[in-house]
């Protein structure tokens, strides 16, 4: 059995004037009416503790392994991918749980690697437009449609708003439109986040449909050959540079029809050049972010036609999650999930003095954090339901190893009980806020704001649900098909250093190191934080293990109806 640690917080008067300020502040962005401050905010007349589990003394250990130079950046298809597959099938045999195919962990994973080798300029047609929009200088585009070429002809180009299609928000932008063959051009985020009206789909909070992925699903399903977002930096929560000038290969899941059903091409055009389509019909872009707006909004036509082409290199490949359980001795058919994920960027050929993308808070620090708490709930007591622990492959490469799983379920999903996601852990030490992302979402979070309370923390809400950060990790892939879901992590308001110290800190990580070279393991990390967290999500999934309970999504969520539909499958 691990022991437990503590470690006292030694404030004085001054600094509990600080945190009383800062908990308003951030009290500010909670929904829930129950979550509040614990009595840290007493500070001035008692020291507050901080209680939790030193849940595994190997937690850096593997974190360091997984980041190491030798496993080449943990890329999908690889040799990093070999050592580290085989590092976390050995380890899982080693603690003791139990494999899914004989004495194999492996989940194989059918991925495509789209690479495009030469993408034309967009070539306009109108009576006051450029010739021509330029690759990564005014428009971006590509298909996932897994052919070797794929050109756009002379495509009528049409406005549709938001290119929402949500009737549970009664709002429908191709209502009475037919756009099968055309171009599709829309703005990104939703009508709660231009309005920031908090009664407009979910306010400044985005919801799916305010997602990129959605806008093309839909413009998919509408039948349009090709699907163009505006690009808005404050309404992505990024700059063009992040659209237009990445790596452009896009990677998916293998299936039948070869991604047929979607859009030829899909993409984005700058602010400017949607302000050229708008003044090809004698307005702008302010006009039109009212017009989209409007209750009785029609759809535009541009009075201009589009064509691009789209050539490519195709790569099968395979990968692998790597799933492994602790069986219930009750009812072992029912599961509480973990879930991490495993790659990153592999290698940078081109750089001649750092070639490794390391990727050690993102995400060897949640892959660590998925190893350390199996270990430990290997040391307890046998649950009465199944937990299990899954690390997916290809997140990087747009949360493909997730929705593989979601889609080639191990476990049932209608009887999976809750999945609990752990993408970046925080090192930086013992924190005072946890924050929830997406939180007001399902009454899971209920059982982790009762835990976190028991460390003398307080839950808040991600600083920025503008940026949709609730449909941007693995969790998301079981979201969609109704499992309820807790992403969550230790946040900025550091015990000892104050909460401006802690952003100051993530301020720094997304400079230095955010998917760059830089983000490698430091032996002067704080773990203390990353333990933290780790025993509160230990102690919601050994309650949930150990209970009936089955958590749903909030009325009102976009996932309900997913849930409930598969009630029946579900034993009280």
């Amino acid at each position: 059995m691990i022991t437990l640690s503590r470690f006292t917080l030694l404030a004085g008067a001054l600094a509990a004037g600080t945190l009383l300020s800062a908990c308003s502040e951030q009290h500010a962005d909670v929904k829930t009416a129950e979550v509040k401050p614990t009595d840290l905010a007493d500070t001035t007349t008692k020291t507050p503790e901080l209680k939790f589990a030193d849940v595994n003394p190997r937690l850096g250990e593997y974190i360091k392994t997984l980041s190491s130079d030798e496993f080449q950046g943990r890329a999908p298809a690889t040799k990093g991918e070999e050592l580290t597959v085989a590092f976390l099938e050995d380890n899982f045999r080693r603690i003791g749980l139990k494999p899914i195919d004989g004495d194999s962990y492996k989940q194989p994973v059918s991925l495509v690697q789209i690479d495009p080798k030469n993408v034309s300029a967009m070539t306009l047609k109108g009576d006051n437009l450029p010739a021509q929009f330029n690759y990564r200088d005014d428009m971006t585009a590509w298909t996932k449609q897994v052919t070797e070429q794929v050109d756009v002809t002379d495509s009528e180009m049409v406005f549709v708003g938001y290119g929402i299609v949500a009737p549970e928000y009664n709002w429908n932008d191709y209502e009475g439109l037919d756009v099968k063959g055309k171009t599709v051009v829309m703005f990104v985020n939703d009508p709660g986040f231009a309005t920031q009206d908090p009664s407009l789909f979910n306010g400044n909070a985005m919801t799916y449909y305010g997602r990129w992925t959605y806008k093309y699903e839909e413009a998919a399903r509408q039948g349009a050959a090709m699907a163009l977002i505006i690009h808005e930096t404050d309404a992505a929560s990024y700059g063009w540079g992040v659209v237009a000038h990445g790596s452009p290969i896009k990677f998916d899941l293998i299936n039948e029809n070869k991604n047929a059903d979607l859009a030829k091409v899909e993409g984005w055009v700058t602010t400017e050049s949607a302000e050229k389509l708008f003044a090809n019909i004698g307005t702008d872009l302010a006009t039109m972010h009212k017009k989209a707006l409007e209750k009785d909004f029609k759809a535009v036509p541009l009075n201009a036609t589009a064509s691009v082409s789209v050539n490519n290199n195709l790569r099968e490949l395979t990968s692998s999650n790597v799933v492994g359980y602790i069986e219930g001795s009750k009812y072992p058919d029912e599961f509480v999930l973990y879930m991490a994920h495993w790659d990153h960027l592999g290698m940078d050929f081109s750089n001649p003095n750092n070639k490794v993308f390391n990727g050690a808070q993102d995400n060897a620090s949640g892959t660590g954090g998925l190893l350390a708490l199996a270990e430990y709930f290997t040391q307890q007591q046998q649950p009465e339901r199944s937990i299990a622990f899954v690390a997916v492959t290809a997140e990087e490469r747009g949360l493909l190893g997730s929705a593989w799983y979601a889609a080639n379920p191990v476990f049932p999903l209608e009887k999976t009980v809750v999945g609990i996601n752990m993408d970046v852990m925080n090192v930086y030490g013992p924190m005072k806020d946890m924050v929830i992302v997406g939180l007001g979402n399902n009454n899971a979070e209920d059982i982790l704001i009762k835990y976190t309370e028991q460390q003398g923390r307080y839950a808040v809400r991600e600083h920025n649900p503008e940026a949709g950060i609730a449909y941007r990790s693995d969790h998301f892939n079981l979201s969609k098909k109704g499992v309820p879901i807790l992403y969550a992590k230790g946040g900025n308001d550091h015990f000892e250093n104050g909460e401006a110290w802690g952003k100051a800190q993530r301020a720094e990580y997304n400079k230095c190191c955010y998917h760059k070279v830089g983000d490698e393991y430091n032996d002067n990390w704080d773990l203390r934080g990353a333990q933290q967290d780790l025993f509160l999500f230990y102690q919601v999934g050994n309650e949930l293990a150990n209970s009936r309970n089955w958590p749903n999504w909030n009325e009102g969520n976009e996932f309900r109806a997913l849930r409930d539909a598969s009630a029946a499958a579900r034993k009280e």
